[in-house]
């Protein structure tokens, strides 16, 4: 498996579990990029910042939808959206960092560490995430929670065999 195919084995995954995250429980790690970024940016950044189909506002919002959140749950479900909007900011901040590696003088162990970035970045914002959306569900129904666990249950199901 060639080194980028590898990263993106590897980092792909986890971009989609920051999407996921953030839009359905820890998301939104996903950094808000221009989908036309340039060339130079290592591999690992690469595949965690690929083009994806909503803002972090837009999951937010979809999510927001998708579980229903009622009036009364409104003071939680605004600290679950400021958890999302803090993790993608902070993978923003990390992205930005790793272009400005000089990517013709990035070596394998430059790779893995950008790696490493990603992945303890995408363990930070599921932890940071993860208390504000336990209080959120626990406030909630049972057919919230019946809804919440299918809304997350269906996500899984909709990666493809490349996402990991």
């Amino acid at each position: 498996m060639s080194q980028i195919r590898l990263i993106n084995h590897l980092v792909r995954p986890l971009a989609i579990a920051s999407v996921a995250g953030a839009a359905l429980l820890a998301g939104t790690m996903t950094p808000v990029v221009a989908q036309n970024a340039p060339s130079q940016k290592p591999p690992a950044a690469a595949a965690a910042t690929s083009s994806k189909p909503e803002t972090v506002e837009q999951r937010i919002q979809t999510l927001k939808t998708a579980l229903k959140i009622t009036p009364e749950q409104e003071s939680k479900w605004n600290a679950v959206a400021q958890a999302m909007r803090d993790n993608a900011s902070h993978m923003e901040k990390l992205v930005a960092d790793k272009r400005k590696l000089p990517a013709d003088k990035l070596t394998a162990v430059d790779d893995l560490k950008t790696y490493e970035d990603f992945a303890q970045a995408h363990l930070d914002g599921i932890k940071h995430l993860n208390s504000s959306f336990k209080a959120l569900y626990d406030s909630m129904s049972a057919d919230q929670k019946k809804n919440a666990d299918q809304v997350f249950a269906s996500y899984g199901s909709q990666r493809t065999p490349q996402q990991g």
